[in-house]
């Protein structure tokens, strides 16, 4: 057993988690990533070792083998799934990894502030996104996904 699938913990209450996760679950296309949101009223803590206040602090993954990562490692690893590790390569070489690996989690720990504080401008985003997404356009004319004309 390798790496993928690969289970990401995450905290769905968070905005910025949220938007995050949905951009991954978007081009989640092969199927390498699975998804639980450790705020929902459900969350089952018989999946992960790992207290849910630890997994609500700071993003955490099970990988396929078992092995249980958290921090940058999981958005390395879930980035590398969708075939964008480029936009995460430099967070893991040698000389930068130790820096990106300590700021990630002062990051997380003020992403709710942060959320907050890059709010409008990450939902507008996410909404043209997701308009995108849901829309196919051919010669200036656009009709959305799930509502096709049938002629």
């Amino acid at each position: 057993m390798g790496i993928y699938p690969l289970t990401i913990l995450y905290d769905e209450s968070c905005p910025l988690c949220k938007l995050e996760i949905d951009n991954l679950r978007a081009r989640n296309q092969a199927g390498q990533l699975r998804f639980i949101d450790v705020s929902a009223s459900d969350y089952d803590a018989s999946l992960c070792p790992v207290a849910k206040a630890d997994l609500m602090r700071i993003i955490h993954a099970i990988r396929a083998d078992g092995q249980l990562v958290h921090g940058m490692e999981v958005f390395r690893l879930a980035y590398d799934a969708v075939g964008l590790g480029w936009l995460t390569a430099a967070t893991g070489w040698p000389l930068l990894k130790p820096a990106f690996d300590w700021l990630y989690p002062h990051i997380a720990n003020n992403r709710n502030r942060l959320s907050w504080v890059f709010s409008g401008s990450l939902f507008r985003l996410a909404a043209r996104r997701a308009l995108r997404r849901s829309q196919t356009c051919k010669d200036d004319a656009c009709v959305r996904k799930d509502h096709k004309d049938a002629s």
